[in-house]
């Protein structure tokens, strides 16, 4: 009987890195490019960075590391090369030219990576739509990389045959895919609209890739989200019920992680994912503060809630896993509110509930009425958008007290006690 082994594919990682900018930021994102090779099931053998005065247009980094990393293939018997940003086409095609193995850039990582994670019918269009926009710029020159492929990482979703159709092809599967994506739009959004008629609030769960999201989410919904000490491991968005600590429900929606050089072609295929924070009654952006880059990963989350033009919702930072550090760690200082929890062990999450449910009633008001029984579309009302209602029947009428939204309160004035 033959066994089939799995060959793990092996990778040097470059950088180039323009002397103006901090060494220390471009060795950061070398770690965690190698974190996202190791997620897509790549062994690094190595990690190389070159100072530049400015990147090279037609070989990224200088001709002189181009012949040196030839010879490192050749030792340390290399199936690849990754770098760390976005290749352009020529670029792409000399450098395979030249290194004769697989050359691949960050952002086919990432694409790598979402394709094997995406489950539902969403995920999917979208991420095929991020890899065809990618893609439908390479065709020239893409033929001697296939050839070198031969499967695994960068070839998953799409896949080869694909990849080998024309421009217009490309464009016509692309409008197929805009199409259905429209759809699944339309149905996205009568959700939203089903939730905001039952004035259920919404509380979006934003974050660094791997910051403790999805833990955080089972830990108060008591659901079972697939959780993974990994990079993306939550791609497609997940909503789930909770209780507040009044016994009012909210719904707890998590979105997929944030990333340093977030691919242009994620960001726009993306959106209606993430958008999900946009139409959000509160944002909770869970920070790791294990993490020796707790800085850079709120700055990168900032600058993504503005490409998405995600403004005006408040902010709860919430600082996770308090109970694996003990240090100093760099407040938010955007944010409106902080809690810190431990998602893992529960700690703090109270606390976290009691101040989303502070601000959902710091915009609602306080009322108190009595209705004639002849009035009961007004009782109905009061149940469709009022919270914490406490609710008394007496001779004359129902007696009602509770709060309620202030742009829904003018249809009970009549009845309020003074």
């Amino acid at each position: 009987m033959i066994e089939h082994k799995e060959v793990i594919e092996r990778f040097i990682l470059v950088a180039a890195q323009k002397k103006q900018f901090e060494e220390k930021e471009a060795w950061e994102s070398l770690e965690e490019l190698k974190e996202l090779v190791k997620t897509a099931g790549g062994e690094v053998i190595m990690e190389m960075l070159q100072r530049v005065d400015r990147i090279n247009p037609g070989y990224y980094i200088g001709t002189g590391k181009v012949e040196e990393i030839r010879e490192l293939i050749t030792m340390h018997e290399a199936t690849g090369v990754v770098f760390d940003d976005e290749l352009s086409p020529i670029q792409m095609r000399n450098l395979a030219e030249a290194l004769q193995v697989k050359v691949m850039d960050r952002t086919m990582i990432i694409l790598d990576i979402f394709a094997s994670r995406a489950r539902s019918k969403e995920g999917k269009l979208q991420v095929e739509m991020a890899q065809l926009k990618y893609q439908s710029s390479r065709l020239i020159g893409f033929g001697t990389m296939l050839s070198r492929q031969a499967g695994g990482i960068g070839s998953r979703g799409p896949g080869e045959k694909k990849l080998e159709l024309d421009k217009r092809h490309l464009r016509t599967r692309m409008e197929i895919l805009e199409k259905e994506l429209a759809e699944v739009e339309k149905h996205r959004q009568l959700i939203r609209d089903r939730r905001q008629k039952n004035s259920t609030p919404v509380v979006a769960i934003v974050g660094y890739t791997n910051a403790g999201k999805s833990t955080l989410l089972n830990k108060l919904s008591g659901s079972d989200v697939y959780v993974q000490n990994q990079l993306f491991a939550t791609l497609d968005p997940t909503t789930r019920a909770t209780q507040l600590p009044s016994g009012s429900e909210i719904l707890l929606t998590d979105t997929v992680g944030f990333i340093r050089k977030l691919p242009h072609h994620l960001i726009k295929a993306f959106y209606s994912t993430l958008e999900e924070a946009k139409y959000a009654d509160i944002i909770l952006h869970v920070m790791d503060i294990s993490s020796p880059h707790i800085l850079t990963h709120q700055q990168i989350v900032y600058e993504t809630l503005e490409r998405l033009q995600i403004i005006g919702v408040p902010i709860i930072s919430v600082y996770n896993k308090i109970d694996q550090f003990d240090g100093i760690y760099p407040k938010d200082e955007k944010a409106d509110y902080e809690v810190s929890i431990s998602a893992k062990t529960g700690m703090g999450c109270e606390q976290l509930l009691e101040t989303v449910e502070q601000i959902l009633y710091a915009s609602m008001k306080p009322f108190e009425i009595e209705i004639p029984y002849s009035e009961g579309h007004i009782v109905r009302y009061c149940h469709e958008y009022g919270e914490r209602l406490e609710e008394e029947y007496t001779n004359t009428g129902t007696h009602i007290k509770g709060f309620m939204p202030q742009d829904k309160i003018y249809k009970i004035e009549p009845w309020i006690l003074s």
